[in-house]
Order: structure tokens, then sequence, then C-alpha cells
């Protein structure tokens, strides 16, 4: 039952070439940075990666998408990330854009086993008629567009059919765990962690404080340990470095 594992290393050394991994995180908040440097370090590529973006700045996966080790991303959000919209744009990898929502909904399917469901987020638009691109070819032109895909009504309001997604592998970071596996997260640092985690069939999660089973009140878990594989215990250092993409300041009143 005792999954902690010493090092960010070992937790990430089976993780193969052309694995699929969901990550969680928002921006730059409870971004698994030191299990994604440690991924870097380790060398695997052709990595398809679920999560909402694609790093911040020069920090979470933009170090594996400035490396060249991500050939897909399913994902809602480019943002600022002008390396991902160049990479993107120049054919180097294969981008699935979907509703925020139902990149979050097709997560926790994924972990519940609930092969798949309906929405109305997207109906209308190409995420249901299909045509979006997927894979640029470098000069211009689609070479890989988006199926369309199904739509049935529902009392009377068009649907669209979305698919669950499980991954080999899960990368997530919580404010606190136990040797078991159960984690809490931090107010928005929550976001896409215990979805992404759900939906990997390995799920490694960095934890910025390591307690003892028992530690943890069962009513403050967020995550149930069932869904965790190996726990990662951070560095005081790790766990406070914590970067800010937008700082935003009033001046004070003369």
């Amino acid at each position: 039952m005792d999954k902690v594992v010493p090092t960010a290393a070992e937790a990430v050394a089976d993780i193969h070439d052309g694995a699929s991994i969901a990550v969680g995180g928002f921006g730059l908040s409870g971004v698994p940075t030191v299990l994604i440097q440690a991924l870097l370090d380790h060398g695997a590529t052709g990595l398809s990666v679920v999560s909402n973006n694609c790093g911040a700045m020069d920090t979470g996966l933009s170090v594996l998408l400035s490396a060249g080790r991500i050939s897909r991303v399913t994902g809602s959000y480019i943002g600022s990330n002008e390396e991902f919209a160049r990479q993107y744009l120049a054919g180097e990898l294969e981008l699935e854009l979907i509703p925020q929502g139902s990149l979050a909904e097709r997560l926790r399917a994924g972990g519940s086993g609930i092969p798949a469901f309906y929405t109305p987020a997207g109906v209308g638009t190409q995420v249901a008629e299909g045509g979006l691109p997927w894979r640029y070819d470098g000069r211009g032109g689609v070479a890989v567009a988006s199926p369309p895909k199904e739509v049935r009504r529902f009392r009377g309001v068009p649907h669209v059919l979305e698919h669950a997604i499980t991954t080999d592998f899960a990368l997530v970071r919580a404010a606190k765990g136990d040797r078991h596996g159960n984690l809490v997260f931090r107010r928005s640092a929550r976001n896409f962690n215990p979805l992404a985690a759900m939906a990997g069939r390995n799920a490694v999660a960095e934890v910025e404080e390591l307690v003892e089973p028992g530690g943890i009140d069962p009513d403050h878990v967020h995550l149930p340990g069932v869904f965790v594989s190996r726990i990662v215990p951070l560095t005081p250092e790790q766990a406070a470095d914590k970067r800010i993409e937008k700082r935003t300041v009033t001046e004070a009143d003369a």
C-alpha cells in the first residue's frame, strides 16, 4: 500500500516513447513541474499529451514542447504559447482542440469507465461537423482534419457524442498526499488534476506535503488513492517554487 517513490526520476522511468499522458494544471497553477522536468531528463519522445494547455512561459509542458518531445496534444487552449502555435501551424505536431468543459468530462468519463456521453457543447460548429485542422502540412494546407461526430436530439435539443479519454500515464500535483495515494488539492490548483489522474492507467502525483495514512480527514480527500499509482514527495524548495504568469498591482493612493 505504500506508493511513495523516492525520486521523480524513478517515478517516470517506465514512461516509454509514444506514451499517452494526461497532465494536470491550468496556466501555471497546479502544474507537476518536477515530474515534467524528470520526464524531459528521461528522454521519452513522441508523446501524446492530454492537457488544458501546453505550458506557459518556459515552464511546465513547454519544456517538453521546446525539446520536440510531443507529437500530439489534446487540449483547449494555445494562449500566448508562441512555440506551441508555431509547431502546430508548421505541421510539426497534431492538435485536437476541444471545448474545455468537454475535455474535463472526457477525462472524468475515462476514469469512471463511461465510454462516451452526449453534450450540447460544440453543436453547430466544426467540433461536431468536422473539418477542424488537426495537423497542417507546413505549407498552409490541412493534412489531417477532424471527423464529424454523431449528433442526437434529447428533448428537442441537439447533442454531440464525445468519447472518453484514457491514457497510459498521468502526471499531477497535489498540496498534500499520504502513502496510500489519497490526495488533497489547494484552491485553483485543483483544476484538471483529479480528472487527469482518473484518466491515467498509471497516475504519478508529486505532493508538496507527505503525511502518514490517517493524516488526512477522509472528508477532505479530493482524489482517493485507488486512482494513484505513485507518490513523489517534493523538497521544501520544490514545493515553494511557484511562478506567477501575470502580476497585476494597484498603485497606492497618494
